[in-house]
């Protein structure tokens, strides 16, 4: 497969928005244009390629990030299409980490919307040269230059103009392309026949002044294009398309360009955007790896017959071939049956198989090489964010961050029988999903499962019951509270068995400090040798570590702490690491009695949209939420509250929302911070836990 391409012509990107301004739709269009399929789906319909769980076609969202390739004009285009809601961000999170550039759709109607912004910060963060395309130019209030402002202002992006819609809502009908000063009218339904016409008198003006617009933040970045431009020199189509492809792979410049993917106009253009001015392998920098021999920083090249380096950034379940483990090759080549070496896990893997994945449809491949989106069948201890590389240069690159779920649910199996299944299909999920995770409630005994919003949930038991065919007890969603300290202490604890014979002797001293929000929990050790031996720290940490798993006030987990070894004393014989370990749990829990702890709870941002008659009501229903108005902005028929809400006070919102406003507000809102709970609260919080009357 190697010799077959040249990494110039090699396209790997991602599609990415708010939900439902149009993300799979327009995939579907460039699968159909491009002649990956031969009818195009509709997301309405639940027949889109790239919507195919079944959990997708009901609810007519993307759930989980699909990948998929085709080819334009000469060129390989790797495509992965990225949910829009926020309780699925990890997809778009792992899928902007493997991409070399990406295209951010907005509809034209709603600008940007607050899970466009989430992804364009994602977007910032890795640094992905981006294009931008404003979608739904047909719709009613539909506003191109807008949608450009929105993204200057809200997004930070200088975003410019290299396509006009002609006409608008109804009346749209084409683009005119700014660079090449020519119009282009689509005539079908299926958007496959469109003509190419010169410019009307009327359109000539509005199109040099926009086109000079184009120019000049060209000329800003381009001396030559600079130098032209000054000396009103003519340049060239060539000339503009090869200075705005390098500024925006050095993401100074987002090209801008408009269309209606829904009724098939402006995709074509679209596509030759992406070969025009996304970046091939070989135009973004060499990711940095670190060398595990030297310990020392090296630069992975994107080279064919360089040794192999490739990230894992994707687990799924497959009923027909098991376990695939998709993964971006950076570097070298790999062959079908070979075996290659997980840096990360310390342990060799095989591929059995390697396909080329079309959603859920596979493509079984001999041999893929740098630059390459591909799966793998046979890995089975690889998980999200391992480094999978040549045995004889070993390499680490930097693994995935993933948000801590927010919200839990208590599961339990229905029979005895049901207990194995239901633990090994938690197991499966939390492998394909890192945002999701399971545990052993020590107080009840229940089994928790946790994940980023009340739709994640929802999807994960659905496949429960449906996908995995597991019977159990579902209880209500509750918020994942935290605990802290409010202030410093200190706690010092004898561990001393004595039951006949050898016996059990710790000494330790411990203290606990609190962190300002975000810092997790921390461990130091401050004791000396003579104290205790060094060979019993790592047991004082564990035991420290364990016990942070179970707080003193309702039995959630302890966070942004720091927990200090100071001293002790050990027996020279009955001293050991199970002793230790027992010595520093207990002496954490005594601490924690005298640190002052609170309740943290999940604070949300909040946006809502809504009618102008109906804010009033929606503010006060904000405000008995324990809500914080942070601003209200104005939109052309509507108003934008933004503000902070605590996640407990969110539970049926959606349904709330609706009757106060008949069904015509929307909102939306991801998680900002943890804040402590009120004391009134956090009596209602202990008395639920523990069963007393509230």
């Amino acid at each position: 497969m190697a010799d077959s391409y040249d990494l110039t012509a090699i396209r790997n990107i991602g599609i990415m928005a708010h939900i439902d301004a149009g993300k799979t739709t327009t995939t579907e269009r460039i699968l159909f244009y491009s002649g990956r399929v031969h009818k195009m789906g509709e997301v309405d319909k639940g027949t889109a390629t790239m919507d195919w769980m079944s959990q997708e076609q009901e609810r007519g969202i993307t759930i989980t990030s699909a990948a998929t390739a085709c080819k334009w004009k000469g060129y390989f285009v790797n495509i992965i299409d990225t949910p829009g809601h926020v309780d699925f961000t990890v997809e778009v999170e792992r899928s902007l980490r493997v991409l070399d550039g990406s295209i951010g759709i907005f509809c034209a109607v709603a600008g940007v919307q607050p899970q466009s912004e989430t992804v364009w910060r994602q977007a910032d963060r890795y640094q992905v040269p981006r294009i931008a395309y404003i979608n739904k130019m047909d719709r009613v209030g539909a506003d191109f230059f807008r949608v450009i402002e929105m993204i200057r202002n809200n997004l930070g992006s200088d975003a410019v103009a290299i396509q006009l819609p002609i006409g608008v809502e109804e009346a749209f009908s084409g683009v005119i392309d700014l660079i090449d000063f020519k119009a282009y009218i689509y005539e079908d339904e299926s958007g496959e026949q469109y003509r190419k016409r010169e410019l009307n008198p009327d359109e000539r003006a509005k199109v040099q002044e926009f086109r000079n617009l184009l120019l000049e933040r060209l000329a800003e970045y381009d001396d030559n294009i600079l130098e032209k431009y000054l000396e009103a020199r003519e340049i060239s189509p060539a000339e503009i398309r090869s200075s705005l492809r390098k500024s925006c792979i050095a993401n100074q410049i987002v090209p801008v360009l408009c269309g209606s993917s829904f009724k098939n106009k402006g995709v074509q253009m679209l596509l030759d955007a992406v070969v025009d001015y996304l970046p091939s392998p070989l135009d973004i920098p060499a990711i940095e790896a670190m060398d595990i021999a030297s310990g020392e920083n090296v630069r992975i090249k994107p080279e064919v017959d360089a040794p192999l380096c490739a990230l894992a950034f994707k687990l799924a379940s497959d009923p027909y071939v098991g376990k695939l483990t998709y993964f971006r090759i950076y570097s070298g080549r790999i062959k079908a049956g070979s075996t290659l070496f997980n840096s990360r896990q310390d342990r060799k893997e095989r591929f059995a198989r390697l396909l080329k994945m079309h959603a859920n449809h596979r493509e079984e491949i001999e041999e893929a090489c740098a630059g390459d989106i591909v799966a793998g069948v046979g890995l089975k201890n690889t998980a999200t964010g391992d480094t999978l590389c040549s045995e004889n240069h070993l390499v680490l690159l930097e693994t995935i961050d993933f948000p801590q779920p927010v919200i839990d649910v208590a599961i339990e199996a229905k029979t005895r029988a049901d207990q194995e299944r239901i633990e090994e299909s938690l197991r499966r999920l939390a492998e394909e999903d890192p945002t999701f995770q399971t545990r052993q409630d020590k107080e009840s005994g229940q089994m928790i499962i946790s994940g980023m919003g009340e739709l994640h949930l929802e999807i994960i038991i659905d496949r429960l019951l449906k996908e995995f065919k597991v019977n159990a007890n579902i209880g209500k969603p509750q918020v994942a509270y935290k605990e802290t300290v409010k202030k410093k202490t200190a706690a010092e604890v004898k561990f001393d068995r004595q039951a006949g014979g050898r016996g059990q002797y710790a000494h330790v001293l411990l203290e606990i400090l609190p962190l300002t929000e975000g810092q997790g929990k921390k461990f130091a050790d401050k004791s000396s040798p003579e104290a205790i031996p060094r060979e019993f720290i790592p047991a004082v940490e564990m035991g420290v570590r364990e016990a942070l798993q179970a707080g003193i006030l309702g039995g959630y987990p302890v966070d942004d702490v720091e927990v200090v070894l100071k001293g002790g004393s050990y027996h020279e014989v009955d001293s050991n690491e199970p002793a230790f370990k027992i010595a520093a749990s207990m002496a954490l829990k005594e601490a924690l009695e005298n640190a002052q702890s609170v309740f943290l709870e999940p604070v949300m941002d909040l946006e809502i949209i809504c009618p102008e008659e109906y804010l009033g009501d929606v503010i006060s229903d904000l405000n008995a939420r324990r809500g914080r108005i942070i601003a209200l902005e104005e939109n052309r028929d509507t108003k934008a509250v933004k503000g902070l809400v605590p996640l407990a006070e969110t539970f049926g919102y959606a349904t709330s929302l609706r009757s106060l406003t008949q069904g015509r507000a929307s909102f939306s809102m991801k998680i900002k911070d943890y804040a402590e709970v009120p004391e009134s609260k956090s009596r209602e919080i202990i008395a639920r836990r523990y069963g007393l009357p509230v």
